[in-house]
C-alpha cells in the first residue's frame, strides 16, 4: 500500500492519537470519569484507546486504509 498520509492529516493524528490513548488509559484506571456507567464506559474507554492507536499507526506508518477507500490521499512525495 502506498503512502496516503501527510501534512496537517498525519500531525493531528500524531497529537490526537497519544492524547486519546492518555485519556482512554486514565478512564481504565480510574483517574477519568467519563460520564459513563457500566457496560457503556467501558465500550467508550475502549474506543479511545483503539482509536487512539490507529491515529499513532496510521501517522507513523503514513498510512491509512480508510483513506484509500475513499480515495483521499493528503501524501505529498516528501
Amino acid at each position: 500500500m502506498d503512502k496516503n498520509v501527510g501534512g496537517l492529516d498525519r500531525t493531528v493524528r500524531l497529537v490526537a492519537g497519544p492524547v486519546l490513548v492518555a485519556v482512554g488509559v486514565a478512564a481504565a484506571a480510574g483517574y477519568l470519569d467519563i460520564g459513563l456507567a457500566g457496560t457503556a464506559g467501558l465500550a467508550v474507554t475502549a474506543l479511545l484507546l483503539v482509536a487512539g492507536l490507529i491515529f499513532l499507526v496510521t501517522g507513523t506508518t503514513q498510512k491509512c486504509p480508510a483513506n484509500r477507500v475513499v480515495g483521499l490521499d493528503t501524501y505529498d512525495g516528501d
